[in-house]
């Protein structure tokens, strides 16, 4: 039978703990956890909480595709959206209004949909106050939404770096595996809780054990209680890992959510 964890979906008593992958390719080897009709999204959908859209890193999506995504889940459903490297990567947080305008116009037609936003930094891009600030105060501008910051150059986490990010409620990814002096020592914005499990030791490869697994289950539970959004993306998609590892951390949560 499909997994189908309906409390997973929506707030309980505590925050809401969303647990999906990056992208909704389903693999052979998952196909019998998922219904059979319908296509991949529809399906990854109704057994999954939410997604992230990377393919927005790499490349522009229509309105009308990010519409269409948008009908094809449940109202609970949520997608977090990468922003793309022409504005992290290649102008580096630099002169980017028009870029967000072009980006955010087109992903804003999920609508309802659309859960929060993830924006991830270049290991070559050091932090500079003048830039992060300015950058922030545009996206800011333009976007209410959570955002969800995944740096990965010492500068950015600092006492100093936290509390910018934290005045423009602006949230640390919790990564897996952790750069080289990238710990979170000062958190930002307390909001949303995005842990994005990259895959370890082997990046994008390596499948996470079932003690892993567990003991996450039991920090996304704890975190949950303090926290009003709590995400966990499996961006472990090379050797189609992520998905039997978020199945079973999903499993984790309802035996938790019994006790």
């Amino acid at each position: 039978m499909p997994y189908r964890l309906p409390h997973l979906h929506k707030p309980g008593p505590q925050g809401a703990i969303r647990i999906g992958c990056a992208g909704w390719g389903l693999s052979s080897a998952v196909s019998a956890s998922f219904p059979h009709d319908g296509t991949h999204l529809e399906r990854y959908a109704h057994v999954l909480t939410c997604v992230e859209i990377n393919s927005s890193f790499y490349k522009p999506h229509r309105e009308q595709t990010y519409a269409r995504w948008a009908e094809s889940v449940p109202e609970s459903f949520r997608f977090s959206v990468k922003l793309p490297k022409a504005i992290t990567h290649d102008a580096r947080l630099v002169d980017t209004e028009s870029l967000l305008d072009e980006f955010l116009q087109a992903a804003g037609q999920l609508g309802d949909k659309l859960g929060c936003w993830l924006v991830q930094l270049p290991p070559s891009l050091p932090f500079d106050h003048d830039v992060a600030e300015t950058f922030f105060k545009v996206l800011r501008a333009r976007t209410t939404l959570p955002i969800a910051f995944e740096a990965r150059e010492h500068g950015w986490f600092t006492t100093h770096a936290a509390a910018l990010l934290k005045a423009h409620h602006i949230a640390y990814v919790d990564a897996d595996p952790i750069p080289d002096e990238c710990e979170i020592k000062h958190r930002a914005d307390t909001s949303l809780v995005y842990v994005r499990l990259h895959g370890s030791p082997e990046l994008y490869k390596s499948s996470y054990d079932y003690t892993y697994l567990d003991d996450l289950a039991r920090t996304l539970n704890n975190r949950a209680k303090k926290t009003p959004e709590v995400w966990c993306i499996f961006d472990n998609t090379a050797e189609s890992h992520a998905q039997p590892n978020a199945l079973h951390l999903m499993e984790r949560l309802r035996i938790h959510h019994k006790v």
